[in-house]
């Protein structure tokens, strides 16, 4: 049975926002990002007699995401950006003090700097689950691993990033 227009616009278009962010951290580039997003809605347009099947059509748009953003990482021979600065959208209160919300600032961009710097699967893993909040079953679906290497690797990485802020704060690094 072909996906209809409609069902498009219901099951894929709303995935649109956590692809882009996905996208974009492994780019670092907006364009591209975009650009991949594209490349994965015409992918799942030009599937549609197939997509009906799909239990969790988010997470296999997420796995093609990723597939399609390390291939054009690899193909362009580049590294990966470390500015996390658009993937935090962060809504500041309105009673924080200047001096607050720039500490906050400050502190949400020492967290992306210690992500961009994990090993990729690690970086990864984070990303899908404390600012995408997928669910490991989802995670597990989106990188193709087992349950217990997405639970090792985000321990490591929480205890990575939450060492690096401690560190930092403890020495003034």
């Amino acid at each position: 049975m072909n996906m209809s227009l409609e069902a498009f616009k219901i099951r894929v278009l709303p995935t649109k926002d956590k692809l882009f962010r996905f996208a974009f951290k492994i780019l670092g580039d907006q364009e591209e990002a975009q650009d991949v997003v594209q490349e994965v809605f015409i992918k799942v347009w030009n599937k549609r007699e197939d997509m009906e099947r799909l239990d969790n059509m988010e997470a296999w748009c997420m796995r093609v995401t990723r597939n399609l953003a390390l291939d054009r990482v690899k193909s362009s021979k580049r590294k990966l950006t470390d500015s996390l600065d658009q993937s935090f959208e962060m809504s500041m209160g309105e009673k924080e003090t200047p001096y607050q919300t720039t500490e906050l600032s400050d502190t949400m961009n020492k967290i992306g700097r210690y992500i961009a710097s994990l090993p990729e699967k690690q970086k990864h893993i984070i990303q899908l689950r404390d600012v995408e909040g997928y669910s490991y079953k989802e995670i597990c679906d989106i990188l193709e691993i087992d349950i217990n290497q997405v639970k090792v690797n985000l321990f490591r990485a929480r205890k990575s990033v939450r060492e690096n802020l401690l560190n930092e704060n403890a020495y003034g690094l």
